[in-house]
């Protein structure tokens, strides 16, 4: 018996009514560029201001909250790139294109915002055994400013933060350092009316632990797709049932689910149908399902019809 194979490839980017409400997919990397503009002549502007002020209040949680901002002027632009890069048209050595780019800029967002609050949290501790007399009138009206820019610009990125990662990562820099901004504000108030120096570092501090413990999720779920995890959003479970309720479909395997970028997911999978080829229609109502049901955009199938005699060598499930 011949052994049958046909591929296809599902690129599903409908634009109908029911997909775009139930999904939410955005594949226009292009979507978010005048909020990267902004965001990064805002906190470019601010992180000047900052440092000053920090410098001449003699406040740790001021210049703390510069660093953050320095960090997030970095972060914007990695994201931007990123945003940009991913619009690369696939090539004969880049099969995805750069889209892979938007994954990895989110990943280095996260550890990057975990060490400069790491940073930060040393710099308070120290101050807090040691503490030094700060300029409150100064560092509430500048972080106050601060909280007003960071939550601006936060608030562009509000709506892309669930569908994709890496404005996710851009999302949670700005609430990142409207956190500190507001933990700074709190240290000047209380610096005034008690003259308990203290409280910048301690305020500092605590703000820095509650971004560490939220960025955590986001380097884990960043880190998750740079090594092709199969996408929060999905289970691979109902996936699998659903193709294994397909009629004629007797077995599945070398089944994977992977994100090509932070908003496009790809599945690759073997069906044994030992009827025979079902026809490109019924592969096409499967690729089409599997974009509406789960938002796998790229689908290749496989099929099979499982004569023993030619087993497929990536049958067993310990095979990659």
């Amino acid at each position: 018996m011949t052994r049958h194979h046909h591929y296809t490839h599902s690129h599903s980017h409908s634009r109908d009514k029911h997909s775009t409400t139930v999904h939410g997919h955005n594949h226009n990397p292009t979507s978010y560029n005048r909020a990267f503009v902004v965001g990064l002549l805002l906190n470019a502007s601010f992180v000047l201001i900052e440092f000053i002020g920090g410098f001449l209040a003699n406040s740790v949680a001021l210049t703390a909250d510069a660093g953050h901002n320095l960090s997030d002027v970095l972060g914007l632009t990695l994201a931007w790139s990123a945003n940009l890069v991913a619009r690369r048209q696939p090539s004969s050595r880049k099969t995805y294109g750069w889209r892979k780019s938007s994954i990895l800029a989110a990943f280095l967002n996260a550890v990057s915002l975990l060490l400069v609050t790491g940073g930060i949290a040393w710099e308070a501790l120290e101050r807090l055994f040691y503490p030094k007399d700060v300029q409150s009138n100064t560092i509430i009206w500048i972080a106050a400013i601060g909280i007003i820019i960071n939550v601006g610009t936060a608030l562009m990125f509000f709506s892309g933060r669930r569908n994709d990662i890496n404005i996710k990562a851009a999302f949670s820099h700005m609430i990142a350092d409207a956190m500190v901004s507001v933990g700074v504000v709190f240290a000047g108030i209380g610096i005034l009316l008690t003259h308990w120096s203290w409280l910048d570092p301690a305020f500092s501090l605590i703000i820095s632990i509650l971004i560490i413990l939220n960025t955590w999720e986001l380097l884990k779920e960043s880190f998750h797709l740079v090594v092709d995890g199969v996408p929060n959003k999905i289970d691979e479970r109902a996936v699998y049932t659903y193709l294994s309720e397909f009629p004629g479909v007797t077995q599945i395997h070398d089944l994977h689910i992977w994100g090509i970028s932070t908003t496009e997911t790809a599945l690759t999978a073997h069906l044994i149908i030992p009827q025979g080829h079902p026809g490109d229609k019924f592969l096409s109502q499967i690729c089409q399902e599997l974009h509406n049901n789960f938002g796998i955009d790229h689908s290749t199938l496989q099929v099979e019809l499982g004569d023993s005699q030619y087993p497929c060598i990536l049958e067993p499930t310990e095979r990659v």
